[in-house]
């Protein structure tokens, strides 16, 4: 019985996957029962379910079993070893309840590296110790106005004191296209153009000789039929490496910890310059040094470098792919159809620079001058350069000499970035061909010539961007226990940061103090007060400071005398509440203030009829504005069942974003602006209330079996947002936006196509332009007669900070030294529109596939997509539920296979440790909408990526 005890308890000390927040799933450290260390079995804890193991929170770690508030903690350093990564943040969602892309519903984040903000993108995944992510208001409170969205904080490695190590791990992979836009080919493209023409009553543009040529493929230099995504110009796949040495150790005085990577991935453009210039790499350097000074001061120094090159041409080929039509023109002209007596196309040929392959011109035509299959020919080279250098250091004293268990920290950072482009731009020249047959053979009697070539061996210097941030902290810290029963905890904080860049005339700001006040009894119950005082330069002066006060309280029940021999190993409950002050939804600075602007548009006077400038008022003061506020309540369980056989934890979140700023028209007379002359008197005011609630929930089971180990973990968020107060002013009550979602779609209601001209002339009149057969028809929704602005309605969910319903779900199943590890998410409950160019086909745009199943008289009563027609089709392509579609679906983001090789078999070398993997991203989707959300359209399509990859430690 005590070894089953034993195994059940060692599983849960491992890595387990799930969702296993930082206040949840521990193992306590009873009297009868101590904490069994998973790293005695050869186990991971990737989700710090050790009670023993420290957190990164505020300003601090703490404990496992000691933490407050909603902080949930992954060990990523732990976990790459079964879960290889690209990205710092990747699959964070089905390990971390809560976090979807964004922190219960709020965009806008605060990601610190090491305690100042910084990118999650230039954080390689082998460089990261741990991520915290931090919720509710009590967990970020100290971090002032910027993180009043929530925090992120990664956490890099450090050396530890022991013998040097060196790691290795080393990857090779390819990326495969997911799914292309599908376009119709040519003859097709110019049948339904003459179509739509014949819907406008306008004749057919194309005869049906020409399509059928057009068709046949036979000469597709004169009859063209491009197809921007055939393997004549894109890949199957592309490739991908990526190295990493990391090398670490020190003594008792000094550890040091460096890392060096390198990455470099291809391009999927398989045609002219991009065969060789179309590319990406990054080579980075970490390293970190912690010194012991003496026994009252140690000191640390960080130093980061990236620097990131990617090689490219000058087009844009997937803009290209979603608009050029298939029939336009053929992208090379062959030299060898020229006729011979065509002495003037020959002069073209002996002199033009830009032979392809010594057998083809460039194609084009009038209309397409340039064009990207010319641009990756020859239209030149660019390369854009990103730098990124970090520093940061910091001093730590040990006043244990003048209190017991007082210290003092202080760090200081600087950042630097600069980007630029570097660029060869040429001219060249296209040609379009004039076409003869004789005797059923085509030739080429002319050419005509748009452009003409030159090569300039200038290289421009363009895009150039410049970032740089500063931070500073310091902070005095108590931590103390008395009689092995009151733990008392205290810091008084300093905190600032600035962050200037290019084109920004005022610098990006945050500072403020802070306070944290902390109590436990016997691990049983708790109280943690926290408390910041920012400062903000958007603010009138006398508003700039304001007071952010939190509050949380725990209670382990488990600890309890009437809970010792229940099923329960940890049952916890939690509640906390406070407000934060944040200057970060106030979009720019001197909102307070009115202004008067000169005005370029001009008056005429009426003296002399000469031009008078004028200057006007945009704007009133107000010298009463204050911080927005988050006012929030949560609530909270974690629980442990037979010896944390199971785990659970459970939040629930009520907030508000208090007094957002508007310029309210509804609260003012309306003398106070007019819109000729141009004239406002209104000022910003704190009005609008936003609200967000909901639960998030993390579940995970653990369970040894002899030599095998399995871990189900599942996460979840679901989350509601609410229009509380709005400045508005509807004639209608049915288009108010108070009590709907912050992320409301809002559109007219489609009544399917009008099937007659009886049909329109019965229905209302649209005010989107003229109307015909086989437009979409919309409901009036106030009875006017009139199809407007106004017969909008409410229609579903954009899930803009995420779906409102999530989950997640992983799994690692290990058979002695094979370990199977997956990821998968699903998403619920939110729409999108189809409004891309791909859907919404009008004028003289590219026709997708989608157009197959346009109105006809003959399929009018199956079709699904409207007439086609060469004019903007107002009326049709607008925002409506015609276009809406659900966005749920199931994604199967990841599988790896992990083999440690034995150290039997590794015996007494130098390699300590070897293992090698494989692992699939991106492998599957479940969706009724699948292929609409897979496609990306005028973009680098989506791709699968197939990896494999060995790692040693030596």
């Amino acid at each position: 019985m005590k070894y089953k005890k034993l195994k059940i308890a060692l599983c849960l000390s491992m890595v387990g996957l799930g969702t296993l927040d930082a206040s949840a799933s521990r193992l306590f450290p009873y009297k009868n029962n101590a904490p069994i260390s998973p790293a005695r079995f050869g186990l991971q804890d990737t989700l710090q379910t050790d009670t023993t193991a420290l957190i990164q929170v505020a300003f601090r770690k703490v404990k496992k079993q000691n933490l407050m508030g909603e902080v949930q903690a992954v060990n990523l350093a732990q976990l790459m070893e079964k879960n290889y990564t690209t990205y710092s943040l990747e699959n964070l969602d089905a390990l971390v309840s809560g976090y979807n892309g964004n922190i219960w519903g709020s965009s806008g984040y605060l990601l610190l590296v090491d305690g100042f903000p910084r990118d999650a993108e230039n954080v390689m995944p082998t460089e990261i110790d741990q991520i915290s992510v931090l919720k509710d208001a009590n967990a970020i409170a100290l971090y002032g106005s910027r993180a009043a969205k929530g925090v992120i904080y990664m956490t890099t490695k450090r050396g530890k004191a022991g013998n040097q190590k060196i790691n290795i791990r080393t990857n090779a992979g390819i990326n495969t296209p997911i799914s292309y836009p599908k376009y119709l080919g040519s003859a097709e493209y110019m049948t339904l153009y003459n179509e739509a023409r014949r819907n406008d009553g306008l004749p057919n543009l194309y005869t049906q000789e020409n399509i059928y040529k057009h068709s046949t493929g036979e000469n597709p230099y004169r009859y063209p039929n491009v197809d921007y995504y055939s393997s004549d110009y894109i890949k199957k796949s592309y490739n991908r490496y990526d190295a990493t040495a990391e090398v670490s150790g020190g003594n008792e005085r000094t550890q040091y910890y460096t890392n060096f990577g390198f990455w470099s991935a291809g391009s999927l453009l398989n045609f002219g310059e991009a065969v060789d210039n179309n590319s990406s790499n990054r080579f980075n350097m970490r390293g970190n040094i912690d010194v012991k000074l003496n026994k009252v001061i140690s000191l640390n120094v960080d130093a980061t470098a990236s620097f990131y090159t990617s090689k490219g041409v000058n087009a844009d080929y997937w803009a290209a792919a979603a608009t050029g039509r298939p029939h336009r023109f053929s992208p090379l002209v062959p030299i060898s159809m020229i006729e011979d007596s065509d002495e003037n196309s020959l002069i073209f040929v002996n002199n033009s620079n830009f032979l392809v392959d010594n057998k083809y011109l460039l194609g084009g035509s009038q209309l397409d001058q340039t064009n990207a299959f010319a641009n990756i020919y020859a239209g030149g080279s660019n390369r854009h350069l990103n730098r990124q250098f970090q520093f940061n250091t910091g001093l730590n004293f040990n006043l244990n000499d003048v209190l017991e268990g007082l210290t003092f920290n202080t760090a200081m950072a600087i950042d630097y970035q600069n980007q630029y482009n570097q660029s060869y731009n040429n001219n060249y020249a296209v040609y379009q061909a004039n076409w003869n047959n004789y005797n059923g053979t085509d030739l080429i009697s002319s050419l005509t010539k748009y452009g003409d070539d030159r090569i300039s061996g200038v290289q421009n210097i363009g895009g150039s961007l410049y970032r740089q941030t500063l931070g500073f902290t310091a902070q005095l810290n108590y931590a103390r226990t008395f009689n092995e029963q009151h733990h008392v905890s205290a810091i008084v904080l300093a905190n600032a940061f600035q962050i200037g860049q290019s084109e920004a005339y005022h610098k990006q700001s945050n500072a403020n103090l802070g306070l944290q006040l902390g109590y436990h009894f016997e691990n049983k119950y708790y109280v943690d007060f926290s408390a910041a005082l920012p400062h903000s330069a958007k603010l009138p002066e006398a508003k700039r400071k304001a007071l952010s006060p939190t509050l949380s309280m725990a209670w382990r029940i488990s600890e309890e005398e009437f809970m010792k021999n229940s099923v329960f190993n940890n049952l916890k409950i939690k509640a906390s509440a406070g407000i934060v002050n944040t200057d970060l939804d106030i979009q720019d600075y001197y909102l307070y203030q009115g202004y008067y602007t000169f005005n370029n548009a001009a008056w005429y006077s009426w003296r002399d009829g000469q031009l008078v400038h004028t200057f006007d008022r945009f704007r009133g003061e107000n010298m009463d504005m204050r911080y927005p506020q988050r006012r929030e309540v949560t609530f909270g369980l974690e629980a442990g069942l037979y010896n944390n056989l199971v785990t659970f934890n459970a939040s629930y979140f009520y907030n508000q974003m208090h007094g957002m700023l508007v310029q309210p028209n509804t609260l003012y007379p309306m003398y106070f602006m007019s819109y000729w002359p141009t004239y406002s008197d209104m000022p910003f005011v704190n009005f609008n209330i936003d609200e967000r609630q909901g639960v998030d929930f993390g579940l995970n089971i653990n369970k040894t079996f002899n030599n095998s180990f399995l871990s189900l973990g599942v996460t979840g968020l679901y989350y509601d947002t609410k229009a509380v107060k709005r400045d508005e002013l509807y004639e209608n009550s049915y288009q108010n936006r108070t009590n709907r979602p912050l992320d409301a779609i809002w559109g007219l209601q489609n009544l399917g196509f009008y099937q007659d001209q009886a049909d329109v002339d019965q229905s209302p009149v649209s005010s989107f332009g003229e109307v015909k057969p086989g437009d979409i028809k919309y409901k009036d929704q106030n009875g006017d007669g009139i199809i407007d602005t106004r017969d909008e309605v409410y229609l579903g969910k954009a899930g803009w900070a995420g779906a409102p319903f999530s989950l997640g779900f992983n799994i690692t199943a290990k058979w002695k030294n094979l370990t199977l590890f997956a990821v998968a998410t699903a998403r619920y409950g939110a729409h999108e529109l189809k409004n891309s160019s791909y859907f919404w086909m009008k004028g003289e745009d590219k026709y997708s596939i989608i157009a197959r199943d346009r109105w006809t008289e003959e399929n009018k009563e199956t079709a699904t997509y409207p007439r086609l027609t060469t004019g903007n089709s107002d009326n049709n392509f607008r925002s409506s539920d015609f276009w809406m579609y659900k966005t749920n679906r199931f994604d199967l983001s990841k599988v790896q296979i992990s083999y440690d090789f034995p150290t039997s078999i590794l015996g007494k070398g130098i390699v300590k440790e070897l293992g090698i993997y494989t692992n699939g991203f991106n492998l599957m989707t479940l969706s009724k909408e699948k292929e609409t959300m897979q496609l990306n359209v005028g973009g680098t399509p989506r791709t699968r990526f197939f990896n494999f990859g060995v790692k040693a430690l030596f």
